[in-house]
């Protein structure tokens, strides 16, 4: 049976059909490819970009070289002039933390490639992740080939991988240096004539900020012949990064209309994005191995270790059937109350009670010392009364207790020669009550001596009692304060902090002069690089002393100082100077032994 040719209208309708559907397929490609730059790039790297952006954007930086009534300027000028000064200042920003990104990672692999040739086969063998170790361990057991031993064929591998990485990282540090020290001078340079004439400034600093980015481009863009056939680097290199252009403008005019200007700034945000997405691309393959990489079998043995713990506790937990953990719980809560009592409740209370009771008792104390001056006195009398009887002779009141008690003891010899006859009719007697009242005496005077040393010791063995909790908090207080000031970074509290203050003002001295001395040389590409690299201590100084100068009330000079030493037109010994008196004047820059 013959299939009849379809009609015209019907080919027609067909075609058009065709037609629509690749128009539209055609856009919704276009707009994918808007989104993603290149079918091979990382949307996942895209999206660590914006999140990092959003985790910066609350950073204090170095401030636009800008004067200081520019706002004002831009409230009577056109209504996009404030969102010029958002835009520059995120270009500042953002290049500032790029550059602190790749400066970290490039110092990382940098302190690797100084190490010795065990530390470079430790990295490569046991700080790359479990891969690189089985990878490590074959190529040591597989011995010696051609070429020389496995340990230095490793040492050779290492030392490829980092100074692969070194490359890329310094040659992307210099291009961003030069790119941070231009766009600051631009900024200065149209400073004042942003307040004189905003409206006809505006677009020149528009179309000068864009060919910055041109030649960001083409600084970066040799970075793909930079890698090796044999390049360790996982994976493609990142797509080429494209800028987007301004568009044609009439330059007869003296001014943009407000969509023109609204236009660049939008196109400028969008190479800006760009480049923060090409940067965290090329950054990220080849930054430092990540903590859990480094550290993996720490990480390993503790998960081994946590596992073994948690199957122990569920041996012993009512999961199980036991109710041994309940018991520890009990045990240990006992315990605790119990040393708690012993060790701060009850010697606190003891101190508190003796401090109180001590006045409140010294009427006892008294009363003591009076039966005590009775014994005394009775046996003063029986010593006067026994000597005048034996001497025949009167005594004074105050004759000597010692003297007369010599003659009561040699009467007493005297009578135990006859003891049975004396005992009756002599002094034997009565001499032997005194020496028992001269006996008791001695035993009240050692009692309320040991009764006084006694009571004074109480709050000493109190305290005693209470040292091991006292050390317990010391310790404790230690933990908070070392956490409290976290000394690990510039921005700390404590001692460590301080001195990375000031290695951070040592930085800035060196990075001054070094720049001089390539202006002096006339190598100019290097000055750029330079001057760049001294904005970004310079940024790094602000973010480190900012809220420590605000606390001390020295914030407002000290900002000052470090905006003048990031001026390009000062002389270089008056930013040494400044750098000087930064040491020697501010709380926060002061070395730890002269803060009073």
């Amino acid at each position: 049976m013959e299939v009849s040719p379809a009609s015209p209208t019907e080919a027609n309708e067909t075609k058009d059909l065709k037609t629509l559907i690749s128009f539209y397929s055609h856009y919704l490609w276009n707009r994918l490819l808007d989104f993603l730059p290149s079918s091979d790039y990382n949307f996942l790297c895209r999206i660590r970009a914006r999140a990092a952006a959003s985790r910066r954007r609350h950073r204090a930086c170095l401030p636009l070289p800008l004067p200081a009534n520019i706002l004002d300027s831009f409230r009577a000028g056109t209504t996009e002039a404030s969102r010029v000064l958002d835009v520059l200042h995120q270009i500042l920003e953002r290049t500032f933390s790029n550059l602190h990104h790749v400066q970290k990672n490039l110092q990382f692999w940098e302190s690797r490639a100084e190490g010795s040739k065990a530390q470079k086969v430790k990295f490569m063998m046991l700080e790359r992740g479990p891969q690189a170790f089985v990878d490590g361990t074959i190529q040591l057991i597989r011995g010696y080939d051609g070429e020389g031993s496995s340990i230095q064929n490793m040492c050779l591998s290492a030392s490829a991988h980092m100074s692969e990485r070194i490359a890329v990282l310094s040659s992307l540090r210099s291009s961003l240096a030069t790119f941070l020290a231009q766009f600051y001078m631009e900024i200065e340079s149209f400073g004042e004539e942003l307040v004189k004439n905003p409206e006809s400034s505006l677009p020149s600093l528009l179309e000068r900020i864009n060919d910055l980015f041109f030649k960001l481009e083409a600084s970066i863009g040799h970075l793909h012949a930079m890698r090796p056939s044999d390049s360790s680097v996982e994976g493609s290199y990142s797509f080429p990064l494209v800028f987007e252009k301004l568009p044609e403008i009439n330059q007869d005019r003296s001014q943009w209309t407000d969509c023109e200007i609204r236009d660049s700034i939008n196109l400028i945000s969008q190479n800006l994005e760009k480049l923060e997405s090409h940067l965290t691309f090329i950054v990220d393959k080849h930054r430092k191995p990540r903590r859990v990489t480094r550290y993996w079998i720490r990480y390993t043995c503790g998960a081994v270790g946590l596992t073994v713990c948690s199957v122990w506790l569920i041996r012993h937990s009512r999961l199980s059937g036991s109710h041994d953990i309940d018991n520890w719980v009990q045990e240990a809560k006992d315990s605790t109350v119990s040393f708690l009592r012993d060790h701060v409740e009850q010697p606190l209370l003891s101190i508190r009670d003796e401090l109180f009771e001590t006045f409140r008792q010294r009427h006892k104390g008294m009363m003591e010392l009076e039966e005590v001056q009775l014994t005394s006195n009775s046996l003063h009398r029986m010593l006067l009364a026994f000597s005048e009887q034996t001497k025949g002779q009167k005594f004074p009141e105050n004759a000597s207790d010692q003297k007369m008690l010599e003659i009561v003891m040699a009467r007493y010899e005297k009578e135990l020669e006859h003891p049975i006859h004396n005992l009756v009719n002599g002094e034997l007697a009565r001499a032997l009550l005194i020496q028992v009242q001269k006996l008791k005496l001695d035993t009240e005077t050692a009692m309320l001596e040991l009764n006084q040393i006694l009571r004074a010791n109480e709050i000493n063995f109190a305290i005693l009692a209470a040292l091991p909790a006292f050390f317990l908090s010391l310790i404790l207080l230690m933990l908070v304060r070392a956490w409290f000031k976290r000394d690990t970074r510039a921005e700390g509290r404590g001692r460590v902090a301080r001195l990375q203050r000031r290695l951070l003002v040592v930085e800035v001295e060196k990075r001054i002069m070094q720049y001089q001395s390539f202006i002096d040389q006339g190598m100019a590409k290097e000055a750029l690089d330079m001057f760049g690299l001294l904005l970004y201590s310079l940024d790094r100084l602000y973010h480190a002393v900012k809220g420590h100068a605000k606390a001390t009330g020295e914030w407002q000079w000290l900002c000052q100082d470090i905006i003048d030493l990031a001026k390009p037109s000062l002389q270089t010994a008056y930013k040494l100077t400044v750098t000087s008196r930064m040491e020697r004047v501010y709380d926060c820059l002061l070395p730890a032994l002269q803060r009073q």
